[in-house]
This record gives structure tokens, sequence and C-alpha cells, in this order.
């Protein structure tokens, strides 16, 4: 009866030790499990983060492009306006239809963002070497820049809605 005993008890402790052992086994596993799932997050999170900013660099670049794109287009005809300047503003305009002083100094000044101070001095005199066609020409290429900085304020407009996008922001629609 003592050797009976001793053998369960024997077996008690051995079956103890085995059930000890796997409870380390499963511990381990878990851990190891858990710490799979943390660097699971962290690579999803990162792969986010990747996809985000090439979405970003992809519509920098679109963005970018377009807006080239149509600066270029708003220069090119801005030059072909030019070039017909001479047609449409002759020698023959330019001769019976001088610029006065006054009207050069509204327009340098307006141009300028500039106050006009002090009294006209005649402004009814023509002015000395503006013709009709150069006032053309002016005009022309302010209006060129004008509409140019039109197109790149678009362009930036819509690089921050793509910006906003990417970075999921609230995209808030123009004015």
């Amino acid at each position: 009866m003592l050797n009976r005993a001793i053998v369960l008890l024997v077996l008690i402790l051995i079956v103890a030790a085995l059930a000890t052992c796997q409870q380390q086994r499963i511990n381990r596993a878990q851990s190891a499990l858990a710490e799979a799932r943390a660097d699971l997050a962290a690579s999803a999170s990162l792969l986010r983060t990747i996809k985000a900013r090439l979405d970003l660099a992809r519509s920098e670049a679109k963005v970018i492009t377009e807006y080239v794109d149509r600066v270029q287009v708003v220069r090119e005809r801005g030059a072909t306006i030019i070039k017909e300047v001479p047609v449409y503003v002759t020698a023959q305009a330019d001769a019976s239809c001088p610029v006065t002083a006054g009207f050069v100094r509204v327009h340098d000044a307006a141009a300028e963002g500039a106050s006009l101070d002090g009294a006209p001095t005649d402004p009814d005199a023509p002015a000395p070497g503006v013709a009709l066609s150069t006032v053309a020409d002016t005009v022309v290429n302010n209006y060129t820049a004008c509409h140019a900085n039109a197109e790149q304020l678009i362009g930036l407009q819509a690089y921050v809605r793509e910006l906003q996008a990417a970075q999921g922001d609230k995209v808030t629609s123009d004015p």
C-alpha cells in the first residue's frame, strides 16, 4: 500500500510538473501572439502612413503638372495677343490717339498699388514716348500676369484640397 501511495504521489508530481511546463509554453505562446499582434498593428499603421504619403506625392505631382500646363497656356495666349497688338492698334491709332500724362500716372499708380499723391501737372498733356500700342502691350502683359496668378491660386487651392483629403481632414468647398 505504501508503494501504491508513493507511485500515486510520484504520478501526481509528474502530472503537476507536466501541467506547469505546458502552462509556461501556453504563456510564452500568448505573449508571442500579443507581440505579433502589436507588430502587425504597427506595420498596418506604417503602411497607412506610407500610402497616404504616396497619395500626397501623386497629388502634388498632378497639381503641379496641371498648374504648369495652365500657366503655360495663359502665357502663350498673352504672347499671341501681344503679337496681334500692331494689327489692332495701328500706327495711325498711335498718331491719332495720344496717351495723356494723367492716364500714364493713374495707370502706373494702379499697377504699383501706390496712391496718387500731389497735384497733377497738366494731366491732358501727351506723355512723351508712350504710344497707344505701348499701353495695349502693357495692359496685355498685366492681364496675362493676372491670369497666371489666378491659375497659381487655383493650383494652390487644389493642392490644399488634395492635402486635406490625403490627411483625412474635412474638405471644405469653395465659397
